[in-house]
């Protein structure tokens, strides 16, 4: 009976404090994707470069890929290997710092930003690096989805 009672507390401990981890992640994802909008949008102006991760020009995912990484998160290269990270979030869920994804120019996530709240978004556009709102009937009508990473 003393072993079924350990075992239980046991598991019972190990189940709850998966829950609390969990809580742990989700803020740690919000303040880093957070320094991530705010150091993205430092570089507002920065000219757009295909290609470009620094901030003497920007590809959308090199804005992102930089903006990650300078406050302390390593992600993959493209906007398409991007939207295979993290975890998905509806639009109506949108936190800032979270990646936002567009089907620009071919099918599938072609182009990301990083959500800044209250409907907008950064991101390195044609026009260099920029905000844009969400609402927008462009935007609105490329958009594919949305990740935390």
């Amino acid at each position: 009976m003393r072993k079924y009672l350990i075992t239980s507390f046991v598991a019972l401990t190990l189940f709850f404090s998966g829950f609390a981890g969990a809580g742990i992640n989700k803020t740690e994802a919000a303040s880093l994707g957070a320094k991530a909008s705010m150091i993205a949008q430092k570089h507002i102006g920065v000219p757009y470069k295909w290609g470009g991760t620094t901030p003497r020009g920007f590809d959308c995912s090199g804005l992102v890929g930089y903006s990650f990484r300078q406050a302390g998160k390593n992600l993959p290269r493209t906007a398409a290997d991007m939207f295979r990270t993290g975890f998905f979030i509806s639009k109506s869920g949108l936190q800032k710092g979270d990646l936002v994804f567009f089907s620009t120019y071919k099918a599938g996530a072609a182009h990301v930003g990083i959500y800044i709240g209250a409907n907008k978004f950064v991101h390195a556009s044609s026009h260099g690096v920029k905000i844009d709102s969400l609402c927008n009937p462009y935007w609105n009508k490329v958009y594919c989805g949305s990740k935390r990473v």
